[in-house]
């Protein structure tokens, strides 16, 4: 097939829209820019929801953007298979929109967090992760104020139980996360939330470390072999 084209969406106040579609590009993939109030996925084969403080994040962290015209469509699609990617923002907007389970809430510290985080890679199975091996540990940076994910505690055992835990934050937690989660995926493995950044580890040269382009790398690698 010719190159995947992976959409990044851009809300008001997304932050790291242009780091997502670089490191697509980086991957071998073609980004293709996505704007909240349109109502058109434009044919892509994948989606990218980035980091930043949509809407300001007034009233929570992603509660409005759930409302975007872009957003009706993404569910929909999401819901029949189209592989989807929240960092950080773009996960705390799939929990309200309710593609995936639980919410983000303000830090246990109630500081913003920016640091370079170790984390364990504990489902190689989605469609983000199928380039890293089950146990694998990796430096991606993080930055939030909201990032401390909560569930009740049959959703966390449900997740525990079925392998739905993508990833883990070692050493340290930086946000008080239930069972120190920084990120999941729903049922089928196409929709995946992460609290770090990826997009910001595509390269040694610009990141502590280039082992974020695998979530980039597995996407173009599902859709060419599709």
């Amino acid at each position: 097939m010719d190159a995947a084209r992976v959409g990044v969406i851009t809300f008001p106040g997304s932050l790291d829209d242009r780091d997502a579609a670089r490191a697509v590009r980086l991957a071998g993939a073609e980004p293709v820019a996505l704007w909240h109030a349109d109502n058109d996925l434009q044919g892509v084969d994948a989606v990218v929801l980035p980091g930043g403080f949509s809407y300001g994040d007034y009233l929570r962290a992603g509660a409005i953007a759930r409302f975007a015209p872009i957003m009706t469509e993404l569910v929909g699609a999401a819901r029949s298979g189209l592989p989807v990617l929240g960092i950080c923002n773009g996960f705390q907007v799939l929990c309200e929109s309710h593609l995936l389970p639980g919410a983000l809430l303000p830090n246990a510290g109630l500081h913003f967090v920016c640091r370079d985080q170790r984390l364990r890679i504990d489902n190689a199975d989605t469609a983000w992760t199928s380039e890293y091996r089950s146990g694998q540990e990796v430096v991606i940076p993080i930055k939030n104020a909201d990032g401390r994910y909560v569930a009740d505690a049959d959703t966390v055992a449900e997740l525990e139980a079925s392998g739905r835990i993508v990833a883990r934050y070692l050493d340290v937690n930086p946000n008080g996360s239930q069972n120190d989660i920084a990120g999941i995926t729903n049922e089928a493995g196409n929709v995946v939330g992460l609290m770090p950044h990826p997009e910001h580890a595509v390269e040694s040269l610009t990141g502590p470390s280039a082992d974020g382009l695998g979530f980039f790398t597995s996407i173009v690698k599902r859709l060419v072999n599709a």
